[in-house]
């Protein structure tokens, strides 16, 4: 891939640190039954994640390729909210903070990136504070390993409807993980969050 590989790990870091630094106010209220609650957020995100993500997809060619990186910060952002109102659900008396919210978003996708962002402590594993080296660091691994998953997922935009179908799937698939992963950190008692294996 050479230097665009590079240019297009840039932009994704600068756009993964630009989208954790505005963490989304919830919409949602500490609920008796969060993870019903939780549940239902899910289901509406990953719903509107698919339908943004075929939307933007559905351009084919040498255009295709320019929607990837709007499509990417759309499903993102859906998804910080998601991450905001599951915190909520669950009693967070605070937003998620930029650590958590990397945390949530990424874990699934690039396990070993987002490592460094946790701290063993007693019998848990908890996001900690990081510094702003730190939280570069990893956002440009972060955009790194998805530079690899982007190249991929661009061919589709060769292939009208079916790639559209395909993009839409996954970023249904994804907002799910997504999902999982702040319900793990944020629901009580807290239990152990293990990195994952990164997906493919």
């Amino acid at each position: 891939m050479g230097e665009s590989s590079f240019s297009v790990s840039d932009k994704l870091a600068d756009a993964i640190l630009n989208l954790v630094a505005q963490v989304p106010p919830t919409r949602e209220e500490a609920s008796d039954a969060p993870q019903a609650a939780a549940s239902r957020v899910t289901r509406v995100a990953a719903a509107k994640a698919a339908l943004t993500a075929g939307g933007l997809a559905l351009p084919t060619g040498p255009a295709g390729w320019l929607t990837i990186l709007p499509e990417l910060l759309a499903v993102w952002r859906i998804q910080a909210q998601m991450v905001s109102d599951i915190a909520a659900l669950y009693g967070a008396r605070h937003a998620p903070t930029r650590e958590q919210m990397l945390y949530c978003l990424f874990r699934h996708a690039a396990a070993q990136a987002v490592r460094d962002l946790l701290a063993r402590a007693t019998d848990r594993w908890l996001v900690q504070e990081a510094s702003g080296v730190l939280l570069q660091r990893v956002a440009q691994a972060v955009g790194l390993k998805l530079t690899q998953k982007v190249a991929r997922r661009g061919a589709s935009r060769w292939v009208p409807l079916v790639g559209a179908a395909g993009v839409g799937v996954y970023a249904w698939l994804d907002t799910r993980q997504v999902a999982q992963t702040a319900i793990s950190l944020f629901q009580a008692p807290a239990k152990e969050a293990p990195v994952a294996r990164e997906t493919a």
